[in-house]
């Protein structure tokens, strides 16, 4: 027996057209999408002062999508130097504002703008987009911010209920023993949550070694770079299907979910445009070649963004998804930060999310860059948190770990990288703020 087409079709489809009936087809989606960033650039031009100046003097008319790769691109720097420029409304009509401020950064935030309207288009995604992993009746725990009306877990709880099912919105997870207890108590059967938090519940052992027994039958994870170390960790402690949803509170907090065949994002296209192109030329790539993803907003009214560079790298893949959607889909998300060694060698945290978490008492860790002053190397530091003792065989397993990735061993045969790890034993899960993405820390030239 198959597997259900995404629940995303039918909801695009109607979106679209108007109509739930009918078949939903490429060219439907692409004159949709046509005419609505026809409209945004309308929009933006008469009404944002930032876009005012960038399109000064560009012609905005389009004939067809491939006619956007003329327009020039907005950053994240943008959006931390001019963020009330880009407004398209009056200050009495934005109903919620969000400051993002990275992880291990400093400098100025972005802050992002949004009406009642914006955020009901996300309510309406997490409605739409959730039936792909629960159905009425369901009970899922939401370990994400949601005490503030219009936080994520706030509007992931709205858009349930309108599913059918019943949310509960928890919080970040600051105690896996808490956490655990409430599932069991309110028959908790899906959770969403953040990758590592989700993890410290997968390895949580009692005082006699045993872990407790839960009813799970799907796992959404978020906000993250998702390990598939991770998500076979999930599959074989609770017997679950693991889904994988991306987006960023740039994209109006969704982009892009997983079906049942786990082979790709469905996206969320009759909101957002989305364009792979060369990180370097700035130019597209042709469909399933790898490159930086680049997204437009189509009915956003508060902050429209238009060919946002995101810095995440991705690619289109070729093919029809075991669903049979006629959606694209964007293959999982490779990297979004990256630290560069030299010109050419770069590291990111999945390059070392992959490698530690596959590790069965690795729990969280924090990675940071420096510099010598005294010798031409850098200094990588990791402190690795463990829900065991410290022990020459875990230092050794660390050691080994390590050694997987190909540029960190490089380095360090080079000399031009020198590697110290710091492990510490402790069940308490690594308390966060914020859902804001594990970067590695460089700290060169900071002091």
């Amino acid at each position: 027996m198959g597997i259900k087409t995404t629940s995303l079709e039918g909801w695009i489809k109607h979106k679209i057209t108007g109509e739930s009936s009918g078949v939903l087809t490429r060219k439907l989606i692409e004159d949709y999408q046509l005419g609505k960033l026809q409209e945004t650039f309308n929009l933006v031009s008469s009404k944002s002062r930032f876009y005012q100046r960038l399109y000064s003097g560009v012609d905005c008319k389009l004939s067809s999508l491939q006619d956007i790769s003329k327009l020039p691109f907005t950053s994240a720097e943008d959006l931390k130097d001019n963020p009330h420029d880009f407004l398209c409304v009056p200050q009495n009509e934005i109903d919620r504002i969000v400051t993002l401020q990275s992880s291990g950064t400093t400098g100025k935030p972005k802050r992002l703008f949004f009406t009642e309207a914006d955020q009901e288009l996300t309510i309406d995604f997490f409605h739409h987009g959730m039936l792909t992993l629960v159905k009425p009746e369901d009970r899922v725990l939401i370990m994400l911010p949601g005490d503030t009306p219009g936080s994520v877990g706030d509007l992931l709880r709205i858009g349930l209920e309108r599913a059918g099912a019943t949310g509960f919105a928890h919080g970040l997870v600051t105690n896996p023993e808490s956490t655990l207890a409430q599932i069991k108590r309110d028959n908790i059967n899906v959770l969403v949550g953040i990758p590592t938090q989700v993890l410290s519940l997968a390895r949580y052992k009692d005082s006699q070694g045993n872990a407790p027994s839960l009813s799970l039958r799907n796992v959404l994870l978020s906000t993250d770079h998702v390990p598939w170390a991770i998500v076979q960790e999930l599959e074989r402690a609770w017997g679950c299907k693991v889904f994988n949803h991306y987006g960023m509170t740039e994209m109006g907090l969704g982009g892009g979910l997983e079906c049942e065949g786990f082979c790709g994002y469905h996206l969320r296209e009759a909101d957002l445009f989305i364009e792979i192109i060369d990180p370097s030329s700035g130019l597209p790539v042709v469909d399933g070649q790898l490159g930086e993803i680049v997204f437009s907003t189509l009915t956003r009214s508060a902050m429209p963004l238009i060919r946002y560079r995101t810095g995440d790298i991705s690619r289109f893949l070729i093919g029809p998804c075991t669903c049979h959607t006629v959606l694209k889909r964007l293959e999982r998300i490779k990297s979004r930060e990256k630290v560069y060694l030299t010109s050419a060698d770069f590291l990111t945290m999945a390059d070392f999310d992959e490698v530690l978490f596959a590790l069965d008492n690795v729990l969280d860790f924090e990675v940071s860059l420096t510099e010598s002053l005294l010798e031409k190397a850098n200094y990588l530091q990791l402190d690795i948190q463990l829900k065991g003792p410290v022990s020459f065989e875990a230092k050794r397993n660390v050691q080994l770990a390590l050694d997987k990735i190909p540029v960190l061993r490089g380095a360090k045969e080079s000399g031009s990288l020198r590697v110290l790890f710091y492990l510490f034993s402790s069940s308490e899960v690594t308390v966060r703020k914020s859902t804001a993405k594990r970067q590695i820390q460089d700290k060169r030239g900071s002091a």
